[in-house]
């Protein structure tokens, strides 16, 4: 078959448009299950990277050794989300918990993953504050949406803002177990929480964005603070 790839282009300019991330899904010729795991899967997928390449080539028989058809593995993520939870001292809540692929124990905002079907994104992070911080929150915001590591990974993250605050009972708290048991919790005000992430003292994905997406809103007046129900580049928030 005739390849479809262009000769090699220089980079265009933006066009001076919203910058802004474009969802274009390249449909995936073939995907497979490459390896289960406990939490997640790896996913291989093979694409044709040329617009319109599929609409041109034989589905039925895709040129699965041409130069035109690109292979991917990736982890298959569910998602999660965090919460930056500001007291009325400007003091974050934070927890230090042991993550075994870097062999650190990590302070980082409370988060979990979207693990329950159909749960909404706010309400998941409501049950991980609850469940991780020993705090609800009458007031919810979104500071910043992020991908850890889009191009080993689908996992998408949404970073949120819990204010007005109150103490789980005592009685209703969460029983912590695995990684989360004994783990400790601290009150960090936020310039020294910035100051740690700036330093290289703090190095957790959801902390260092969450923090300082946290200090740019806050100088602004949280004017631009979007509404817990925002939506996510056509991404389902549950429900």
């Amino acid at each position: 078959m005739t390849h479809l790839t262009p000769p090699p282009a220089p980079y265009t300019e933006h066009d001076g448009g919203p910058l802004a991330d474009v969802p274009t899904a390249r449909p995936a010729v073939r995907s497979e299950t490459a390896f289960t795991g406990a939490v997640w899967d790896v996913t291989r997928e093979a694409f044709l990277m040329v617009p319109g390449a599929a609409a041109e080539q034989d589905a039925s028989e895709p040129d699965v050794d041409g130069a035109d058809l690109l292979v991917r593995e990736f982890i298959r993520h569910p998602g999660a989300v965090a919460v930056v939870a500001l007291d009325g001292q400007d003091r974050v809540r934070m927890i230090r918990q042991y993550r075994h692929p870097v062999g650190e124990e990590l302070w980082e905002i409370p988060a979990g993953l979207l693990d329950v079907p159909g749960e909404h994104l706010v309400e998941a992070a409501r049950r991980e504050l609850a469940e991780e911080a020993d705090l609800r929150a009458d007031r919810w915001d979104v500071l910043a949406d992020f991908y850890t590591t889009p191009g080993s990974s689908s996992e998408g993250i949404r970073v949120f803002l819990a204010r007005d605050l109150s103490p789980v009972p005592v009685g209703e708290r969460h029983e912590r177990t695995g990684e989360e048991a004994g783990m400790p919790l601290a009150w960090v005000p936020v310039a020294d929480a910035v100051q740690a992430v700036l330093a290289g003292r703090l190095r957790n994905p959801s902390s260092v964005v969450g923090l300082l997406a946290l200090v740019v809103h806050r100088d602004g007046g949280f004017a631009d603070l979007r509404p817990a129900d925002a939506p996510w580049h056509g991404r389902p928030l549950g429900g």
